[in-house]
């Protein structure tokens, strides 16, 4: 016996999402089935309106709900710092630290030759003109030390060292292979107190 066509429908389009296989799916599937009808239509509508009442912010690059973002806009932040950082998730987590007040710039991921993610395909010419603006004194890599953010930091040195601005990074603390949106707030604040010049 198959699943009725609404059930499989759904079942696909959470199996569609990562790290999400067919029997997770499933047993989301299931539990919406047996959710309060109320409780259904506000989920439909957190879905509805995520791209309706999100923008993207063309100076950081971050998802945000006004073009530009409140962090953008905010005057008490320091102009002349700029963190980069792979997704708006790692830019929230830093944020939640307390420890930084510069402005951000989201890359929109890393540079991975495996799933063919190359340098155009990020934001890094956003990032270039903004250096070449001349108002920015320093930049924090705040990329995860995996391989990939590894690499992307290596690519951006070498990019962004004929502009002769001081280029720093986290700190060590941070162990290899782990992702900045998982680092509780300690490790993270002692990571950015302590980032080193590269």
């Amino acid at each position: 016996m198959r699943f009725p066509a609404s059930i499989q429908n759904l079942i696909n389009h959470f199996s569609s999402l990562p790290t999400v296989g067919p029997k997770t799916a499933e047993r989301y599937v299931f539990y919406l089935l047996r959710a309060h009808p109320e409780e259904l239509q506000r989920f439909a509508q957190g879905i509805a309106e995520l791209k309706e009442k999100t923008t993207i912010c063309q100076t950081c690059m971050v998802y945000a709900e006004s073009d530009p973002c409140s962090i953008c806009t905010d005057n008490k932040r320091d102009k002349n710092l700029l963190c980069v950082v792979a997704d708006t998730r790692d830019m929230i987590t830093i944020e939640s630290t307390g420890e930084y007040n510069g402005l951000y710039h989201v890359l929109g991921g890393q540079l991975n030759a495996i799933e063919g993610i190359k340098p155009e395909q990020l934001n890094i010419k956003k990032l270039v003109e903004k250096v070449k603006a001349g108002n920015i004194k320093e930049i924090i890599l705040a990329l995860n030390p995996n391989l990939e953010g590894e690499t992307t930091s290596m690519y951006l040195v070498k990019l962004l060292k004929p502009y002769n601005i001081k280029i720093t990074k986290l700190a060590k603390g941070l162990p290899m292979g782990s992702d900045l949106e998982y680092a509780d707030e300690m490790t993270l604040s002692n990571a950015l107190k302590f980032r080193n010049e590269v």
